[in-house]
């Protein structure tokens, strides 16, 4: 009898964002992760110092908006915490093939992590929705506002997307300062030194005096430019007042040479 044939499996579509923030299982894969596999070596090796942990609250929702120094802040800052703390992560780590591919896809999943297409004109709506499903189960939600790594070490303009979600959830935002996490993980390295990075979290910010104001731009601009203010008092570091995705695009071009080009955004 011949068989019936079968539909090919569909290919993924990384041109839609992902927004499927989970329902919050894998904590089993988290602790184990963190506790047994990465927490004992990593903070042997490195010794993270941590200050202020006690702002960080025992129980219910809260946003944890930090500095962007490296790739390994989403290790460091998670481990001195003990509440899971969920980010968004690329879309692409839950949709690879092969045994890499599915590694990546039970790793991620099974620590709760959301994905989310980072290259979509909707990445930052499909952001909000992730944050808000984490938030709703009464969890921590970490998110970086500078919206990418910085590349040189400082501090750039925050993307309103954080003060945006903090009035729409209303849940407190505690601010964090990574210092060193560059030193130990410089950009095109994984592991460059075996400093001690340190991780120092604010007090709560609470922005309930703006309640029903999320759709004001310049509410939701002195709100992030509040958080980003703690942000810098925490890292020590220097404040730049520009997106650090413009930032590097202007050192790249000015490396090679290559004309500016002015936007009716840039006058």
């Amino acid at each position: 009898m011949t068989q019936p044939a079968q539909s090919p499996r569909p290919e993924p579509d990384r041109n839609r964002p992902v927004d499927d923030a989970g329902d919050g299982d894998g904590k089993g894969i988290y602790f184990l992760l963190k506790n047994v596999l990465i927490d004992p070596p990593v903070k042997r090796i490195f010794r993270p110092k941590v200050e202020g942990a006690e702002h960080i609250p025992a129980q219910g929702p809260a946003i944890i908006a930090s500095n962007h120094l490296s790739y390994a802040d989403w290790i460091f800052m998670p481990l001195v915490v003990r509440r899971r703390i969920t980010f968004v992560a690329k879309s692409d780590y839950f949709v690879g093939a092969g045994i890499k591919g599915r590694f990546q896809r039970g790793f991620f999943k099974g620590t709760g992590q959301v994905p989310i297409d980072r290259s979509g004109g909707s990445a930052a709506e499909g952001a909000m929705r992730a944050g808000m499903k984490v938030l709703e189960r009464g969890e921590l939600f970490g998110i970086y506002p500078e919206g990418t790594r910085s590349h040189d070490g400082r501090l750039y303009k925050g993307r309103t997307g954080v003060a945006r979600l903090a009035l729409e959830a209303k849940v407190p935002v505690i601010p964090c300062g990574v210092i060193g996490t560059d030193k130990v993980a410089p950009p095109g390295k994984v592991v460059a030194s075996m400093a001690s990075p340190t991780i120092k979290f604010g007090a709560p910010l609470d922005f309930s005096r703006y309640e029903g104001m999320e759709g004001d731009r310049l509410i939701l601009r002195a709100v992030t430019d509040e958080i980003m203010y703690k942000i810098m008092e925490l890292s020590g570091q220097e404040y730049i007042d520009m997106y650090a995705t413009k930032a590097k695009a202007l050192e790249g071009r000015a490396t090679t040479g290559a004309p500016k080009k002015v936007r009716k955004t840039d006058t």
